[in-house]
């Protein structure tokens, strides 16, 4: 038997509701045909924009958007994106996949799409090939209610009323794909291009810098070094990948040593988390520059037959214990991480929506991410796991992984269990909570197959399904999480 402890009694941080973002970059089918497939498609759509996939992710309560990358960022020069559609510049992405990009989808859709969606746009600027000019002028179009040159142009492209730009990166990946620079230039160009990201009026527009790749601790050190006074969050990107770049099946094609293999490489960025915080804390200890983990999730080979640059990849049970285990992760350490977003939101990556043509799927992260929502804007709760470690030698995980939080007389209790095999009796102490609980339901999702997954000819083949939840005494549950699952508890008092 595995054990739980709750203290609800000692409440911690809030868990930003910002953890549960996205990600929409120009690549592959991400934005066309899947965000975005005109207002003259067959494929019922809102002003362009697909309905299936915006009553998808409205029934997620998504709280943020990024856009436009990622690797695309760095190449993107907004102006070609807005005016008439006609008139706007033919591009080629030369990141992914060498194909043409005909701006359709610019700065105005974006943020009508933040508006459909009722969720913060979150935009990643350009350093790598941009000027300061460029992007200050772009934050200006878009935040500037006065007169200027770049208010007048916006008005002339149909929008009079400034948009609110709540989250803006200053580049991306500039270690790497975004300029390849060492961190002690690239601090420097940050204090440069984020003078120039202004203010204007009374809403505060949150700067996030380019932060490490992984483990690269020493990009965090002059990070924070150097340019923690002007920063409000620092960005870390991780992929889970299994066994590594190189050697990468597709997403379903793998064995159990691969099936905890991958998990073990989800609960490394626990590690990352607490190594990286230990570093902010130097120079911050008040924890006032949040880290951002705008990039996460699985990167399988691509699904065969597809083109390599579009890195579309399929979605299985696996992947919904990597973003299980990832946001238990993320709520326990919500003191630091305030934003994340899982990479990417429609046909790239970890997808947690699927489109072909005119159908559309949900993949077992979707419902994750459902079952997860209650943790939003709630407070944090210390949850303690006694379990057993499993797994084969070179890949040993803890079998169960939590997170708590309380909201409104409501908990919230999410749990993973990674046994392959075998399902896992937990008990659940509610410390404090004795005689006052009133409820408890919990859904929870699993497949009969380490594979199982979600395809358009059979696409609510991994769902969650409700199941029994025991109040065995005042204070204590008990539960049988099913093998390889991902489980909410929400318990009323």
């Amino acid at each position: 038997m595995d054990f739980v402890t709750i203290n609800c009694n000692e409440k911690g941080k809030q868990i930003s509701a910002d953890i549960y973002g996205h990600f929409s970059e120009h690549l592959g089918r991400c934005i066309y045909g899947g965000l975005w497939v005109g207002k003259d498609s067959n494929i019922p759509n809102i002003n362009g924009f697909r309905k299936d996939v915006v009553e998808a992710f409205k029934e997620l309560a998504i709280p943020n958007l990024r856009w436009p990358g990622g690797c695309f960022a760095d190449e993107y020069h907004w102006r070609d994106g807005i005016g008439p559609k006609e008139t706007r510049k033919r591009m080629i992405n030369t990141h992914w996949g060498g194909v043409v990009e005909d701006n359709s989808f610019g700065t105005h859709e974006f943020m009508e799409l933040c508006e459909l969606l009722n969720c913060k746009p979150y935009i990643c600027g350009n350093v790598g090939s941009g000027t300061v000019q460029e992007m200050s002028e772009w934050v200006e179009y878009i935040t500037f209610g006065g007169e200027s040159p770049m208010s007048k142009l916006r008005e002339e492209n149909g929008r009079k009323e400034p948009w609110k730009l709540p989250l803006f990166g200053v580049g991306n990946e500039s270690w790497g794909c975004g300029g390849n620079m060492r961190p002690e230039y690239y601090a420097d160009l940050y204090r440069r291009y984020q003078t120039y990201v202004r203010q204007y009026g009374q809403d505060k527009i949150f700067k996030i810098a380019c932060g490490p790749n992984a483990s690269d601790y020493n990009w965090t050190e002059v990070l924070m070094k150097n340019a923690a006074f002007c920063m409000d969050g620092l960005s870390l990107h991780y992929y889970s990948v299994e066994p590594d770049w190189n050697t990468r099946p597709t997403a379903a094609n793998f064995d159990e040593h691969g099936w905890y293999n991958m998990l073990a490489k989800a609960t490394y960025i626990d590690e990352l988390i607490t190594k990286h915080d230990e570093i902010m804390t130097k120079y911050d200890p008040e924890k006032r520059v949040a880290l951002v983990i705008d990039e996460w999730g699985t990167w399988h080979k691509v699904e065969d037959g597809t083109n390599p640059g579009f890195l579309y990849q399929q979605n299985c049970v696996r992947d919904a214990l990597v973003a299980g285990i990832s946001l238990n992760i993320f709520n326990n350490h919500c003191d630091r991480v305030r934003i994340a977003n899982i990479a990417q939101a429609v046909n790239v990556l970890q997808s947690p929506i699927l489109t072909e043509g005119d159908k559309m799927i949900k993949t077992p992260t979707w419902y994750v991410f459902r079952m997860y929502k209650n943790h939003m804007d709630a407070t944090h709760l210390n949850s303690f796991v006694t379990t057993e470690v499993i797994g084969p030698e070179d890949a040993k995980i803890n079998a169960i992984t939590s997170s708590a939080s309380c909201k409104d007389n409501k908990f919230a209790i999410t749990l993973t269990n990674a046994d392959k095999d075998s399902k896992r009796t937990v008990k659940i102490d509610l410390n404090g909570l004795k005689g006052k609980i009133k409820s408890a339901t919990a859904t929870i999702l699993t497949g009969e197959k380490m594979n199982s997954m979600n395809t358009f000819e059979n696409p609510d083949e991994v769902i969650e399904k409700e199941v029994s939840v025991k109040v065995i005494s005042d204070s204590v549950l008990e539960i049988d999480l099913l093998a390889m699952s991902v489980c909410q508890i929400e318990v009323e008092i």
